[in-house]
Protein backbone atom coordinates (compact mmCIF):
# COMPACT_ATOMS: atom_id res chain seq x y z
CA UNK A 1 0.00 0.00 0.00
CA UNK A 2 2.90 2.38 0.71
CA UNK A 3 4.24 1.75 -2.80
CA UNK A 4 0.79 2.34 -4.28
CA UNK A 5 0.43 5.66 -2.46
CA UNK A 6 3.90 6.71 -3.64
CA UNK A 7 2.79 6.24 -7.24
CA UNK A 8 -0.65 7.79 -7.09
CA UNK A 9 -0.57 10.74 -4.71
CA UNK A 10 -0.07 13.30 -7.49
CA UNK A 11 -1.46 11.66 -10.58
CA UNK A 12 -4.93 11.70 -9.06
CA UNK A 13 -4.59 15.36 -8.09
CA UNK A 14 -3.70 16.19 -11.70
CA UNK A 15 -7.29 15.51 -12.70
CA UNK A 16 -8.79 18.38 -10.69
CA UNK A 17 -8.35 21.11 -13.29
CA UNK A 18 -11.46 21.22 -15.45
CA UNK A 19 -13.03 23.07 -18.37
CA UNK A 20 -10.20 25.42 -19.29
CA UNK A 21 -10.91 25.76 -22.98
CA UNK A 22 -9.38 28.78 -24.71
CA UNK A 23 -11.74 29.21 -27.66
CA UNK A 24 -14.15 31.66 -29.23
CA UNK A 25 -17.04 30.40 -27.13
CA UNK A 26 -16.96 27.57 -24.62
CA UNK A 27 -20.31 26.28 -25.73
CA UNK A 28 -21.88 24.08 -28.35
CA UNK A 29 -22.62 27.46 -29.89
CA UNK A 30 -18.95 27.68 -30.85
CA UNK A 31 -18.71 23.99 -31.60
CA UNK A 32 -17.19 23.25 -28.19
CA UNK A 33 -18.62 22.16 -24.84
CA UNK A 34 -18.27 23.23 -21.19
CA UNK A 35 -16.49 19.93 -20.57
CA UNK A 36 -13.01 19.85 -22.07
CA UNK A 37 -12.38 16.21 -23.13
CA UNK A 38 -9.26 14.73 -21.59
CA UNK A 39 -9.52 16.43 -18.20
CA UNK A 40 -9.41 13.12 -16.33
CA UNK A 41 -6.53 10.74 -17.01
CA UNK A 42 -4.53 8.00 -15.35
CA UNK A 43 -5.20 7.21 -11.69
CA UNK A 44 -8.24 9.50 -11.65
CA UNK A 45 -10.16 7.47 -9.05
CA UNK A 46 -7.31 6.57 -6.69
CA UNK A 47 -7.37 8.09 -3.17
CA UNK A 48 -4.52 10.47 -2.32
CA UNK A 49 -2.56 11.50 0.76
CA UNK A 50 -4.73 13.83 2.93
CA UNK A 51 -3.79 17.50 3.19
CA UNK A 52 -3.30 20.49 0.91
CA UNK A 53 -2.02 20.15 -2.65
CA UNK A 54 -1.25 22.71 -5.36
CA UNK A 55 -1.46 22.13 -9.09
CA UNK A 56 -0.56 24.08 -12.21
CA UNK A 57 -1.58 22.94 -15.67
CA UNK A 58 -0.29 24.61 -18.82
CA UNK A 59 -2.67 23.94 -21.72
CA UNK A 60 -2.08 24.76 -25.37
CA UNK A 61 -5.04 24.16 -27.67
CA UNK A 62 -5.49 24.60 -31.41
CA UNK A 63 -8.97 24.37 -32.97
CA UNK A 64 -9.87 24.52 -36.66
CA UNK A 65 -13.03 24.06 -38.71
CA UNK A 66 -13.35 24.12 -42.49
CA UNK A 67 -15.11 26.86 -44.40
CA UNK A 68 -18.09 24.57 -44.96
CA UNK A 69 -18.83 24.18 -41.23
CA UNK A 70 -21.21 26.61 -39.49
CA UNK A 71 -21.03 27.83 -35.87
CA UNK A 72 -22.87 30.29 -33.64
CA UNK A 73 -20.66 32.90 -31.97
CA UNK A 74 -21.09 35.99 -29.81
CA UNK A 75 -19.10 38.40 -31.99
CA UNK A 76 -21.32 40.43 -34.34
CA UNK A 77 -24.51 40.03 -32.35
CA UNK A 78 -26.62 37.51 -30.49
CA UNK A 79 -26.33 34.09 -32.04
CA UNK A 80 -24.53 35.21 -35.22
CA UNK A 81 -23.98 32.30 -37.62
CA UNK A 82 -20.56 32.11 -39.25
CA UNK A 83 -18.86 29.63 -41.53
CA UNK A 84 -15.31 28.54 -40.82
CA UNK A 85 -13.61 29.03 -37.47
CA UNK A 86 -10.06 28.80 -36.16
CA UNK A 87 -8.83 29.38 -32.62
CA UNK A 88 -5.74 28.91 -30.51
CA UNK A 89 -5.19 29.39 -26.83
CA UNK A 90 -2.67 29.15 -24.03
CA UNK A 91 -3.90 28.94 -20.45
CA UNK A 92 -2.24 28.31 -17.09
CA UNK A 93 -4.67 26.65 -14.70
CA UNK A 94 -3.91 27.18 -11.02
CA UNK A 95 -5.58 24.85 -8.55
CA UNK A 96 -5.74 24.45 -4.77
CA UNK A 97 -6.88 21.03 -3.52
CA UNK A 98 -7.79 19.92 -0.02
CA UNK A 99 -8.15 16.22 0.78
CA UNK A 100 -9.84 15.46 4.10
CA UNK A 101 -8.32 12.95 6.53
CA UNK A 102 -11.82 12.25 7.91
CA UNK A 103 -13.75 9.51 6.05
CA UNK A 104 -17.06 10.49 4.44
CA UNK A 105 -19.49 7.65 3.64
CA UNK A 106 -16.53 5.32 3.99
CA UNK A 107 -14.57 7.19 1.32
CA UNK A 108 -12.08 10.01 0.95
CA UNK A 109 -13.49 13.51 0.31
CA UNK A 110 -11.63 16.23 -1.60
CA UNK A 111 -12.45 19.75 -2.80
CA UNK A 112 -10.70 21.88 -5.42
CA UNK A 113 -10.78 25.48 -6.65
CA UNK A 114 -9.34 26.29 -10.10
CA UNK A 115 -8.93 29.39 -12.27
CA UNK A 116 -6.79 30.18 -15.30
CA UNK A 117 -5.33 33.31 -16.89
CA UNK A 118 -4.63 32.89 -20.58
CA UNK A 119 -4.43 34.23 -24.11
CA UNK A 120 -7.01 33.43 -26.81
CA UNK A 121 -6.90 34.10 -30.54
CA UNK A 122 -9.90 33.57 -32.85
CA UNK A 123 -10.54 33.97 -36.57
CA UNK A 124 -13.76 33.47 -38.56
CA UNK A 125 -14.66 33.61 -42.26
CA UNK A 126 -17.77 34.86 -44.08
CA UNK A 127 -20.55 35.58 -41.60
CA UNK A 128 -23.74 34.14 -43.05
CA UNK A 129 -26.54 35.69 -40.97
CA UNK A 130 -26.73 38.26 -38.21
CA UNK A 131 -28.95 38.20 -35.11
CA UNK A 132 -32.00 39.38 -37.09
CA UNK A 133 -31.33 37.42 -40.26
CA UNK A 134 -29.37 40.22 -41.98
CA UNK A 135 -26.70 38.97 -44.36
CA UNK A 136 -23.12 39.88 -43.40
CA UNK A 137 -19.90 38.91 -45.14
CA UNK A 138 -16.18 39.24 -44.49
CA UNK A 139 -13.65 38.03 -41.95
CA UNK A 140 -12.96 38.85 -38.29
CA UNK A 141 -9.96 38.28 -36.04
CA UNK A 142 -9.75 38.77 -32.28
CA UNK A 143 -6.98 38.23 -29.72
CA UNK A 144 -7.33 38.68 -25.99
CA UNK A 145 -5.49 38.03 -22.72
CA UNK A 146 -8.06 37.43 -19.99
CA UNK A 147 -9.17 35.24 -17.07
CA UNK A 148 -11.33 32.12 -17.03
CA UNK A 149 -14.24 31.42 -14.72
CA UNK A 150 -13.59 30.01 -11.27
CA UNK A 151 -14.19 26.26 -11.27
CA UNK A 152 -14.86 24.03 -8.28
CA UNK A 153 -14.85 20.26 -7.89
CA UNK A 154 -15.91 17.96 -5.09
CA UNK A 155 -15.18 14.23 -5.09
CA UNK A 156 -15.45 11.06 -3.03
CA UNK A 157 -13.08 8.13 -3.59
CA UNK A 158 -12.96 4.56 -2.28
CA UNK A 159 -10.24 1.90 -2.38
CA UNK A 160 -10.49 -1.91 -2.17
CA UNK A 161 -7.08 -3.35 -3.01
CA UNK A 162 -6.46 -2.90 -6.75
CA UNK A 163 -9.95 -1.44 -7.29
CA UNK A 164 -10.73 2.27 -6.85
CA UNK A 165 -14.03 4.11 -7.36
CA UNK A 166 -14.96 7.80 -7.49
CA UNK A 167 -17.96 10.13 -7.79
CA UNK A 168 -17.59 13.86 -8.48
CA UNK A 169 -19.38 17.12 -9.20
CA UNK A 170 -17.92 20.11 -11.09
CA UNK A 171 -19.31 23.59 -11.62
CA UNK A 172 -18.26 27.13 -12.45
CA UNK A 173 -18.63 30.59 -10.94
CA UNK A 174 -18.56 33.34 -13.61
CA UNK A 175 -15.56 35.62 -13.16
CA UNK A 176 -17.23 38.53 -14.95
CA UNK A 177 -14.67 38.73 -17.78
CA UNK A 178 -17.05 37.48 -20.51
CA UNK A 179 -17.50 40.11 -23.21
CA UNK A 180 -20.36 39.42 -25.68
CA UNK A 181 -18.87 41.93 -28.15
CA UNK A 182 -15.64 39.91 -28.44
CA UNK A 183 -14.97 36.70 -30.32
CA UNK A 184 -12.18 35.70 -27.92
CA UNK A 185 -13.42 34.71 -24.47
CA UNK A 186 -11.85 32.43 -21.89
CA UNK A 187 -14.90 33.00 -19.69
CA UNK A 188 -18.03 30.93 -20.39
CA UNK A 189 -20.77 33.53 -20.09
CA UNK A 190 -23.07 30.98 -18.44
CA UNK A 191 -23.19 28.52 -15.54
CA UNK A 192 -22.85 24.75 -16.02
CA UNK A 193 -22.68 21.62 -13.88
CA UNK A 194 -21.09 18.24 -14.49
CA UNK A 195 -21.56 15.05 -12.45
CA UNK A 196 -20.06 11.62 -12.97
CA UNK A 197 -18.25 8.57 -11.67
CA UNK A 198 -14.97 6.83 -12.33
CA UNK A 199 -12.97 3.65 -11.81
CA UNK A 200 -9.24 2.93 -11.63
CA UNK A 201 -7.56 -0.46 -11.66
CA UNK A 202 -4.04 -0.28 -10.21
CA UNK A 203 -1.78 -3.26 -9.56
CA UNK A 204 1.23 -1.84 -7.66
CA UNK A 205 3.26 -5.03 -8.01
CA UNK A 206 2.93 -5.33 -11.79
CA UNK A 207 2.63 -1.57 -12.40
CA UNK A 208 -0.51 -1.96 -14.54
CA UNK A 209 -3.05 0.86 -14.46
CA UNK A 210 -6.34 1.64 -16.26
CA UNK A 211 -8.78 4.46 -15.51
CA UNK A 212 -12.15 5.45 -16.94
CA UNK A 213 -14.41 8.37 -15.94
CA UNK A 214 -17.86 9.15 -17.36
CA UNK A 215 -20.16 12.09 -16.74
CA UNK A 216 -23.05 14.30 -17.86
CA UNK A 217 -22.93 18.08 -18.38
CA UNK A 218 -25.96 20.38 -17.97
CA UNK A 219 -25.62 24.04 -18.95
CA UNK A 220 -27.85 27.00 -18.16
CA UNK A 221 -28.70 29.48 -20.92
CA UNK A 222 -26.09 31.99 -22.05
CA UNK A 223 -28.12 35.24 -21.61
CA UNK A 224 -25.91 37.15 -24.06
CA UNK A 225 -26.44 34.67 -26.91
CA UNK A 226 -29.87 33.47 -25.73
CA UNK A 227 -28.43 30.02 -26.34
CA UNK A 228 -28.59 26.92 -24.15
CA UNK A 229 -26.33 23.94 -24.79
CA UNK A 230 -27.78 20.45 -24.87
CA UNK A 231 -26.71 17.78 -22.36
CA UNK A 232 -23.30 16.21 -23.05
CA UNK A 233 -22.24 12.65 -22.22
CA UNK A 234 -18.47 12.17 -22.00
CA UNK A 235 -15.94 9.45 -21.20
CA UNK A 236 -12.24 10.00 -20.46
CA UNK A 237 -9.95 6.97 -20.24
CA UNK A 238 -6.25 6.22 -19.84
CA UNK A 239 -3.96 3.22 -19.56
CA UNK A 240 -0.36 3.27 -18.35
CA UNK A 241 2.52 1.11 -17.25
CA UNK A 242 4.89 2.06 -14.44
CA UNK A 243 8.33 1.18 -15.81
CA UNK A 244 9.76 2.12 -12.42
CA UNK A 245 8.33 3.39 -9.13
CA UNK A 246 8.79 6.98 -10.39
CA UNK A 247 8.02 6.81 -14.13
CA UNK A 248 4.86 5.87 -16.06
CA UNK A 249 4.13 5.79 -19.80
CA UNK A 250 0.85 5.16 -21.58
CA UNK A 251 -2.00 6.37 -23.78
CA UNK A 252 -5.15 8.36 -23.08
CA UNK A 253 -8.34 9.10 -24.96
CA UNK A 254 -11.84 10.54 -24.80
CA UNK A 255 -15.33 10.29 -26.25
CA UNK A 256 -17.94 13.06 -26.11
CA UNK A 257 -21.49 12.90 -27.47
CA UNK A 258 -24.18 15.54 -27.08
CA UNK A 259 -27.41 13.68 -26.29
CA UNK A 260 -30.02 16.50 -26.35
CA UNK A 261 -30.50 19.43 -28.73
CA UNK A 262 -29.27 22.99 -28.21
CA UNK A 263 -32.16 25.39 -27.59
CA UNK A 264 -33.14 29.04 -27.20
CA UNK A 265 -33.74 31.93 -29.65
CA UNK A 266 -30.02 32.01 -30.50
CA UNK A 267 -29.88 28.34 -31.53
CA UNK A 268 -30.13 29.13 -35.25
CA UNK A 269 -28.46 25.89 -36.34
CA UNK A 270 -31.08 23.61 -34.78
CA UNK A 271 -30.06 20.74 -32.50
CA UNK A 272 -26.36 21.05 -33.46
CA UNK A 273 -25.39 17.91 -31.51
CA UNK A 274 -21.63 17.57 -31.20
CA UNK A 275 -19.35 14.53 -31.08
CA UNK A 276 -15.61 14.13 -30.53
CA UNK A 277 -13.25 11.14 -30.29
CA UNK A 278 -9.59 11.73 -29.41
CA UNK A 279 -6.40 9.85 -28.56
CA UNK A 280 -2.83 10.63 -27.51
CA UNK A 281 0.31 9.62 -25.54
CA UNK A 282 1.32 10.47 -21.99
CA UNK A 283 4.34 10.22 -19.67
CA UNK A 284 4.55 10.94 -15.93
CA UNK A 285 7.32 11.41 -13.35
CA UNK A 286 7.20 11.40 -9.54
CA UNK A 287 9.78 13.76 -8.06
CA UNK A 288 10.98 13.57 -4.44
CA UNK A 289 11.09 17.08 -2.93
CA UNK A 290 11.30 16.55 0.84
CA UNK A 291 10.07 14.25 3.58
CA UNK A 292 6.78 16.16 3.66
CA UNK A 293 6.15 16.85 -0.05
CA UNK A 294 6.72 15.37 -3.46
CA UNK A 295 6.04 16.51 -7.01
CA UNK A 296 4.32 14.94 -9.99
CA UNK A 297 5.01 16.00 -13.59
CA UNK A 298 2.75 14.74 -16.37
CA UNK A 299 2.93 15.54 -20.09
CA UNK A 300 0.22 14.40 -22.48
CA UNK A 301 -1.29 15.34 -25.83
CA UNK A 302 -4.56 14.66 -27.65
CA UNK A 303 -5.63 14.78 -31.30
CA UNK A 304 -9.23 14.56 -32.46
CA UNK A 305 -9.74 11.47 -34.63
CA UNK A 306 -13.39 12.25 -35.39
CA UNK A 307 -15.59 15.31 -34.82
CA UNK A 308 -19.15 16.29 -35.67
CA UNK A 309 -20.55 19.84 -35.22
CA UNK A 310 -17.34 20.78 -33.41
CA UNK A 311 -14.03 22.32 -34.37
CA UNK A 312 -11.24 19.75 -34.77
CA UNK A 313 -8.66 20.19 -32.00
CA UNK A 314 -5.26 19.08 -30.81
CA UNK A 315 -3.98 19.93 -27.37
CA UNK A 316 -0.88 19.67 -25.19
CA UNK A 317 -1.08 19.44 -21.39
CA UNK A 318 1.82 19.94 -18.94
CA UNK A 319 0.79 19.30 -15.33
CA UNK A 320 2.86 19.82 -12.19
CA UNK A 321 1.42 19.03 -8.75
CA UNK A 322 2.91 19.47 -5.29
CA UNK A 323 1.23 17.25 -2.69
CA UNK A 324 1.92 15.66 0.71
CA UNK A 325 4.32 12.73 0.46
CA UNK A 326 3.09 9.32 1.61
CA UNK A 327 4.38 8.30 5.03
CA UNK A 328 7.40 6.04 5.08
CA UNK A 329 6.66 2.48 6.17
CA UNK A 330 7.41 1.82 9.84
CA UNK A 331 10.66 0.01 10.49
CA UNK A 332 10.27 -3.60 11.50
CA UNK A 333 11.37 -4.35 15.10
CA UNK A 334 14.60 -6.27 15.52
CA UNK A 335 14.10 -9.64 17.11
CA UNK A 336 16.82 -11.86 18.52
CA UNK A 337 16.82 -15.56 18.95
CA UNK A 338 18.79 -17.18 21.73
Amino acid sequence: MALQRRWISFAAAAGVAVSLLPSSAKAAAGGVSFWLPGIFGSLAATPTVPGWAYASIYLHLQANAGATQNFVTSGGGRGSVVTGLSAHGDALALAVIYTSPTPVLGGQAAFSIITAPGNVGVGIDATLTGPRGNAISGTAIDNRTTLSDVFYQGSLKWNQGVHNEMVYIVGNIPSGTYDPSRLANLNLGFVAYDVGAGYTYLDPKAGHEFSIVGGLTYSLENPFLQYQNGIDFHVDWAASQFISKNVQIGVAGYFLQQITDDSGPGAKLGGFRGRAIGLGPQIGFIISMSKEYQGYLNIKGYKDLEVENRASTWSTWVTFVVSPAPPEPAAKPITRKY
